[in-house]
């Protein structure tokens, strides 16, 4: 997935990375306007087994604004997801689908503008989340 996603690895149990994450999104001004739980919904729906791992559609309203009115086609590929998932019971990774891999949908200077925008805001929750790796 490295070349559509922002990553962050954090030693820290998943339930404390969702947590960690959710803070870290609303210092940049994102809200969560939908989650889904991959585990249990594919559990329920097919009855296999995954590791914890959750969406969080993050949505800065500023930006989702300016977007819109850029290019009311660009609703479809909103909110922003970020997934936090746990590789063990120490360790959690998160992604964030990359703004400008979303670019490569439209050809549009106004909409690069926002991309960059929520790209270096979700960058910015992502460095947080890593800073606080050093503080454990």
């Amino acid at each position: 997935m490295a070349g559509f996603t922002l990553t962050a690895t954090l030693t820290l149990p998943y339930d404390d990375a969702v947590d960690a994450t959710r803070a870290a999104l609303a210092d940049q001004g994102f809200g969560i306007l939908t989650e889904i739980d991959l585990m249990a919904t594919l559990k329920t729906k097919l009855d296999v087994d995954v590791a914890p791992q959750i969406i969080l559609g993050a949505c800065r309203p500023a930006l989702a604004y300016e977007a819109l009115s850029v290019d009311p086609s660009i609703a479809a590929v909103l909110p922003c997801n970020v997934v936090v998932r746990a590789l063990d019971e120490t360790t959690a990774i998160v992604e964030a689908f990359d703004p400008d891999a979303m670019m490569g949908l439209a050809d549009n200077d106004a909409l690069h503008s926002v991309a960059a925008d929520a790209k270096a805001r979700l960058t910015a929750a992502l460095n947080a989340l890593d800073s606080t790796q050093g503080a454990n």
